[in-house]
């Protein structure tokens, strides 16, 4: 299960950001996840109340954006809404369809005290 990496890395980052703020604890994760990234929420969300345990970040909670898959395809050379990675362009049907959105995960916000 990838999402348990994962999760350790946003714990790593949202810890390092408290304490360069000299915070007492993390309140709030706010994390963006493109629909496309292969990130399962409810499994990251499982993982980082687990990782979280004894952390400056035990009992925070975790907000999951999700964000849409975009791609430029080649053929109407369009922006178009994707679902998934390799998936046919909605328009033409063409797969050469390159992912340009949806594929990322990022800290977003971070609530602190």
């Amino acid at each position: 299960m990838h999402e348990m990496s994962l999760a350790e890395g946003v714990l790593q980052l949202v810890e390092d950001t408290a304490r360069r703020e000299q915070a007492q604890r993390v309140k709030l994760v706010v994390l963006e996840i493109g629909r496309m990234s292969s990130v399962e929420p409810e499994a990251l969300k499982f993982c980082f109340g687990a990782v979280t345990r004894g952390s400056m970040a035990d009992g925070a909670q975790l907000e999951i954006v999700e964000v849409p898959g975009a791609g430029w395809c080649m053929q109407c050379a369009e922006t178009v809404p994707m679902e998934e990675l390799y998936g046919a362009c909605p328009q033409c049907g063409s797969h050469q369809v390159q992912a340009t959105g949806g594929t990322e995960m990022r800290v977003k916000e971070i609530e602190i005290e």
